[in-house]
């Protein structure tokens, strides 16, 4: 079975796939009366030309290090946010792009990062690895099925590393 280490989950080294979420050096603006840092427009969020913003609320089941991942899905028609509602780290996995998926790569974000999988892009299912899994979802609501799944024909095992540090 291929094994891939866990990374931690920088903006740099996810932006093939997406964005990453979260409140990092200097605020945008400040608002509220000078109590509140806005960090603007961080994803580039993508519903499509026939699609609208959705925002869902997902509870997942908590998994653990190492990861045995079989299967990936994409979004054809737009972008996919996921937003922990929770201060735990969380795993995030995404597969090199084509018609089907390429190599995987595993990312550990800590606490306060979410991430923007762009349209199109190959990840792995919504993976906590603590209860609670609760997820806000930021996606594409339209006619069309916007997933496809594919189930790896060789599983490959995600583990650990120094990615917590």
């Amino acid at each position: 079975m291929k094994a891939v280490t866990v990374r931690p989950l920088t903006t740099e080294e996810f932006a093939p796939y997406g964005d990453v979420l979260e409140v990092r050096g200097a605020p945008d603006k400040i608002i509220n009366a000078g109590f509140c840092g806005r960090y603007h427009d961080r994803a580039t969020l993508d519903f499509g030309p026939d699609g609208r913003a959705g925002l869902s609320m997902f509870d997942a089941t908590p998994r653990s290090l190492p990861y045995v991942c079989d299967l990936v899905e994409r979004h054809p028609d737009g972008s996919q946010a996921f937003v922990p509602m929770h201060c735990n780290p969380w795993l995030v996995i995404v597969a090199e792009p084509g018609p089907k998926p390429g190599p995987l790569h595993a990312f550990l974000a800590n606490p306060g990062q979410g991430v923007n999988f762009h349209r199109g892009t190959w990840h792995g299912v919504l993976t906590p690895l603590a209860a609670p899994g609760l997820f806000a979802v930021v996606d594409r609501i339209g006619d069309t099925a916007n997933l496809e799944e594919f189930r790896l024909t060789e599983p490959v095992t995600i583990t650990d590393t120094d990615a917590r540090a």
